[in-house]
């Protein structure tokens, strides 16, 4: 690995490690998909704190790391394609933080595959006179890609640092480290400022090297066969249909059925109820731990054996999907379809990200440019997509039914969000932003990236997600005991049984589906699984149930991001049209005889 290189700069200060009132602050900057939250992971090893940014709802990560001996704060700015014109809310505090000294010294995280596009941004750090150094990352993959930059003339070039990196594999962090004594404002003359694009280019041209081989142009080859119609449809669909198998049949049914019926079945919960049995001698305790809603045979079981194979699954084939490079060229394959709903191939990511959590995905709406979009993406999210659970719901009950089942409730759930997203770009006012997307190679993921990512989301699922699920259990024996719950039932049982055509039981799994989604798609891999769901009801019942409000904390953080009055209109909306959806199709399959 090459040592870091730097122009010699007269009158350059002492030392920035030194005589400092405060620790030295340290903002990593850069294009999104550079790699900058894995060299924040590699500075700062498991110190770090996330918080939103004073004022608005933009995360910021902040951590310590040790350099030559001095603390040092080391903060993780949004990935930005500009600081200047027309910014998103993530550009303008990313903006902010270099520009209104939070940030002692920037060090810009570059992808040394499109260095060009890097130099625009390095122009304009440089304009806000910060101090700066220039890390110029995936060296090995651009010199794979048969591109090597010249970094010692790049350095004089601009007059500041600039160290080569490999930062998944921890290379070129001693010289980083070193280097953020020796920041300095970059070199950029004036005249350059009209033309930052022709500039960049003019550099970029004379300090890289490119020799074509045979593994870029595969790459290349296969880049853009997922983004043409005629190669990139079958390649979604086999796509999604491995998605089925890993998710749908390996998840939620081998490791469900071995889970649930072994492990939890016949030795966990049994034996948690023989141990309440004898050392418990108060009944109501009794059944709060392993009664009918008891925390360990509802709640546990609920949330370990049954959605936790699910998500784990997921959150395997997702990080496979998104490490190859695959999920940035499908927003460019389906922008299409999403221009006419109001949106453009971003809109993507958070509908992707909602299959794992409708929650997170809504925050990610963030990452769209118009406040109309936003909207309309949450809106869109709320509606029709289903989170982990209720996929792996969907996948085990209608996979064990038909093909056909399967496609049919995809199809409803699918038009009707195309329906609401083309009226909605119509009525609501507003404009849609550019699209503009960076695309990251495609590349075979590292194993070892991949395993620590789905373990830190399993860790967050865990962490975050099991205690609601205790929490909801709890809450429904509280409703239990006290009948409310019974009498939230009977008030929606001539709906659920009327106008949906579903046993009673489908009333109380869609209240327990408002307080947490994957507890309403439990509860009807229950009523499925003993046999009190046809397959036509097993359809009905699951496009409600995906199409149906969203869970109290996708609720909560729709409020967060837009306000009471548009959530409580968001789920004055769906409502009706989750209810009337499924009885349109209850009385559809049911006049054509249909039978799954």
């Amino acid at each position: 690995m090459s040592c870091p290189h730097a122009a010699a700069r007269s009158g350059r200060a002492e030392s920035l490690l030194t005589l400092r009132a405060h620790p030295l602050r340290v903002a990593l900057v850069g294009n999104p998909n550079v790699g900058k939250s894995v060299v924040f992971g590699r500075l700062t090893g498991r110190y770090a704190t996330v918080s939103n940014y004073p004022g608005t709802t933009v995360a910021i990560t902040r951590g310590r790391a040790l350099v030559a001996g001095e603390v040092c704060d080391i903060i993780d700015t949004p990935g930005v394609n500009t600081l200047e014109g027309s910014l998103t809310e993530d550009e303008q505090i990313t903006r902010r933080l270099v520009a209104n000294g939070e940030a002692d010294v920037v060090v810009q995280v570059v992808d040394a595959r499109n260095l060009r596009r890097a130099l625009v941004l390095t122009a304009q750090i440089a304009a806000l006179g910060k101090p700066m150094v220039l890390a110029l990352n995936m060296i090995d993959e651009a010199r794979a890609y048969g591109v090597d930059v010249d970094a010692a003339r790049l350095a004089e070039e601009l007059g500041v640092p600039v160290v080569e990196m490999v930062a998944t594999e921890g290379r070129g962090l001693p010289e980083l480290r070193e280097s953020l004594a020796r920041a300095a404002v970059a070199e950029i003359a004036e005249h350059h400022r009209e033309d930052l694009a022709r500039w960049a280019h003019k550099l970029s041209e004379r300090l890289r090297r490119v020799s074509a081989i045979s593994l870029a142009q595969m790459q290349e080859a296969i880049a853009r066969a997922v983004r043409q119609p005629v190669t990139g449809l079958p390649i979604l669909a086999i796509v999604l249909y491995t998605v089925y198998l890993f998710v749908g049949v390996f998840g939620a049914q081998t490791l469900v059925g071995w889970m649930e019926e072994d492990l939890f079945g016949r030795l966990l919960n049994p034996a948690a109820i023989a141990a309440a049995n004898q050392f418990i001698p108060f009944a109501l305790v009794r059944d709060f731990l392993v009664g009918q809603y008891g925390l360990i045979t509802m709640g546990l079981t609920y949330a370990i054996a049954i959605v936790l194979p699910v998500v784990t699954t997921f959150f395997l084939i997702f990080g496979f999907l998104e490490d190859s490079g695959y999920i940035p060229r499908l927003a460019i394959f389906s922008d299409r379809i999403f221009r006419a709903m109001g949106l453009n191939g971003k809109a993507v990511l958070p509908m992707v990200l909602g299959l794992g959590c409708d929650t997170m995905a809504t925050m990610t709406t963030r990452v769209l440019g118009t406040s109309k979009e936003r909207l309309i993406a949450i809106v869109l999210l709320a509606l029709g997509i289903p989170c982990s659970a209720q996929l792996a719901t969907i996948m085990g009950i209608l996979g064990g039914i038909s093909f056909t089942a399967l496609l049919t409730l995809f199809g409803v759930v699918l038009v009707q969000m195309f329906v609401v997203g083309f009226m909605a770009a119509r009525v609501l006012p507003g404009d849609r932003s550019e699209f503009i997307m960076e695309l990251p190679p495609i590349r075979v993921p590292r194993l070892a990236n991949l395993v620590t990512k789905t373990r830190l989301r399993v860790q967050w699922y865990l962490g975050e997600a099991v205690p609601l699920f205790l929490v909801g259990t709890a809450l429904l024996f509280v409703l239990d005991r006290t009948g409310v719950l019974r009498l939230i039932v009977r008030a929606g049982r001539p709906i659920v049984t009327g106008m949906l055509g579903l046993p009673g039981e489908a009333a109380q799994v869609f209240v327990m589906g408002f307080l947490r989604r994957d507890y309403g798609a439990a509860g009807l891999f229950r009523l499925a699984e003993s046999g009190q769901l046809t397959g036509v009801q097993s359809v009905v019942a699951l496009t409600v149930m995906t199409l149906f409000v969203p869970c109290v904390a996708n609720f909560l953080m729709i409020v967060r991001e837009r306000g009471t009055r548009t959530g409580l209109a968001i789920l004055g909306f769906i409502t009706p049209v989750a209810l009337l959806t499924g009885t349109a199709l209850n009385y559809v399959l049911a006049a054509f005889r249909v039978t799954f």
